[in-house]
């Protein structure tokens, strides 16, 4: 059995990733994911949130916006829409982008067109924030 996986996340606008790491956190849609050295072959989507690895006993922190995350043979593979790691966010957008979202979650009703959009973008500030505050 290995000691390390191969992380490797990628958007569709740049490689964000290709490290070797000791465990992996993802938010997964039915559940947040432990990945450690291996792990079973697994090919899972993820939900707007904050994914984390360990490399060398440090823990890095990444805000990740929907996608999927694939393991197999030691190796983990993320595609996402978008992905930040810490010391990319603006945490005062970060904080604006919550407001804004939240004001406007105020006016909505579950059935309008707009909610599940304000939702999201409420979901991905949240995650911005959190991944700031662990870093």
């Amino acid at each position: 059995m290995a000691e390390k996986l191969t992380l490797e996340m990628v958007t569709p606008y740049k490689k964000v990733l290709s490290v070797d790491v000791d465990e992996i956190t993802a938010p997964g849609t039915i559940g947040e994911l432990g990945i450690l050295p291996g792990h079973t072959p697994l090919l899972t989507t993820l939900k707007i949130g904050e994914l984390s690895y360990k490399q060398d006993g440090k823990i890095s922190h990444v805000a990740v916006n929907w996608g999927y995350l694939e393991v197999g043979d030691d190796k983990v593979t993320i595609l996402v829409d978008t992905a930040e790691k810490a010391d990319e966010i603006d945490l005062e957008r970060a904080r604006a982008a919550l407001s804004r979202a939240e004001d406007a979650l105020k006016t909505l009703t579950q059935e309008d067109a707009k909610f599940a959009v304000m939702e999201a973008a409420l979901q991905r500030a949240v995650a911005r924030i959190q991944v700031v505050n662990d870093r």
